[in-house]
């Protein structure tokens, strides 16, 4: 009834085709050309139990989109690096829905590629803004490996005496968010770095670190400042790396004016969808001193043999085409789609826009809260940006949440941890509240946002 999908994409079905391939070949069937080419010792020694008559490429997507159907789409406020968002028409148009856009491989090609490499240096440009540092790449894969990536660049940047002395302990704030941690772990093995995960306010250093990685804000919300502790570690020759959310700088103090020497983290709330934890684009900007190890890609601006401005790739010398072992990081492969969209996503909300965005996410928070603590609930911090923290049974708050069709991060059995982002609206702030407000047994006051 329907075309079979393998027919037009699996193989070479014509008879005559067939044979003239397998005539040019040498061999006298198909199966003995797998033979000569796959193993024995990883060959399967019976056919894989499939039905007999397969679905049409038609069936499939019908059946797929069936599955998807029986799915609950629930208001996600676990934030944790991942935001719902409100991304322009005409970008989701345009760029993410357009293949000239998400088809495009790397730039090397610099005469024929001036308009992407303007949009990844809007990505770059907006960066640089917000993180108050001199130099940015234009982009990474996402906030885990961009932490590991400022980990390392931190490591490579050790002086002689330190290198000679054997520096290799890092300490890592426990106020990060799990998931870069994990990344951080794994990433430091090979090398033979010491993670000393610890609390920034009380933590000493002994002149053994190399580096400091903070979380900014922290994991639970809370805003913290760390120019006290970027100066105790400069004290002791250690640089310092603020995991920065970008949407938060465009109202709180940026890493680079506390003191960071590296921003580093994700750009996914700046107009990128969530899509089951990704894509993403990482991000990593820093001092100008430091522009020879920072990995990834930086878009340079140049004049042409005509003396007019053109963009190009610079700096590339850092990457594996072409240094190989001697490269300065593993990055090859920007996720040049997503930075493209957040370039324009900035470009098209301008600082006032952002500003806005990032004030509806702050007022919803602090609505939120003033509501929570009028209901006897206890906040882990008094300071926070956009995410607050409760001390509340998680059990009960989950069962209540998964009723309303909400989902909140739950890090510990009495602890509930709440991000709000510039879609969340007053009705739903009153919905979060209403939630708690049910588990203690009272009714609500009205929760509404200054």
């Amino acid at each position: 009834m329907f075309d079979k999908f393998y027919t037009r994409h699996i193989g070479v079905t014509n008879p005559t085709d067939l044979k003239a391939m397998l005539d040019v070949i040498g061999v006298g069937s198909v199966e003995e050309l797998i033979s000569q080419v796959i193993p024995q010792s990883i060959r399967l020694k019976k056919p894989i139990a499939l039905p007999a008559e397969g679905m049409s490429e038609y069936e499939y997507a019908a059946h797929i989109r069936s599955l998807a159907d029986r799915n609950r789409t629930l208001r996600s406020f676990i934030g944790m690096g991942y935001y719902p968002n409100a991304i322009p028409a005409a970008v989701v148009r345009n760029v993410f829905e357009n293949p000239a856009w998400y088809t495009s491989y790397t730039p090397y090609q610099a005469e024929i590629s001036q308009g992407r490499l303007e949009a990844l240096l809007n990505f770059q440009t907006a960066v640089i803004s917000l993180t108050g540092m001199q130099i940015g790449n234009c982009s990474l894969l996402d906030e885990g490996t961009a932490a590991a990536e400022a980990m390392l660049m931190m490591y490579a940047l050790r002086s002689r005496e330190a290198v000679k002395e054997g520096r290799c302990q890092l300490f890592v704030d426990r106020n990060i968010f799990p998931q870069t941690l994990d990344v951080l772990l794994t990433r430091s093995e090979p090398f033979g770095i010491e993670l000393i995960v610890d609390d920034y306010d009380s933590y000493e250093f002994t002149g053994k670190e190399f580096g400091a990685i903070v979380q900014y804000p922290a994991a639970n919300g809370a805003v913290r400042d760390y120019e006290a502790f970027a100066a105790a570690a400069h004290a002791r020759g250690a640089l310092v790396t603020a995991v920065a959310d970008l949407l938060s700088l465009a109202l709180l103090k940026a890493p680079g004016e506390w003191g960071a020497d590296i921003a580093a983290g994700s750009t996914q709330r700046l107009g990128t969808p969530m899509g089951f934890g990704g894509p993403s684009a990482g991000y990593m900007a820093t001092r100008e001193a430091f522009k020879r190890n920072m990995p990834g890609r930086i878009i340079g601006v140049s004049v042409d043999r005509l003396g007019n401005k053109a963009l190009r790739m610079s700096l590339q010398m850092r990457e594996q085409h072409i240094k190989r072992e001697k490269a300065t990081s593993n990055i090859c492969t920007a996720s040049a789609l997503m930075a493209s969209m957040v370039g324009f996503y900035c470009v098209y909300n301008g600082p006032e826009g952002l500003k806005r965005a990032a004030t509806t996410a702050h007022e919803a928070a602090a609505a939120a809260a003033r509501a929570l603590e009028a209901l006897d609930y206890k906040l882990a911090a008094k300071a926070f940006f956009d995410t607050i923290e409760v001390e509340a049974e998680a059990a009960v708050i989950q069962s209540l949440a998964l009723e309303r069709g909400i989902n909140f991060f739950y890090p510990t059995e009495n602890s509930v941890r709440i991000a709000f982002d510039e879609v969340t609206t007053p009705e739903e702030v009153e919905t979060v509240v209403g939630i708690f407000a049910e588990a203690r047994g009272r009714k609500a006051k009205g929760a509404k946002e200054s």
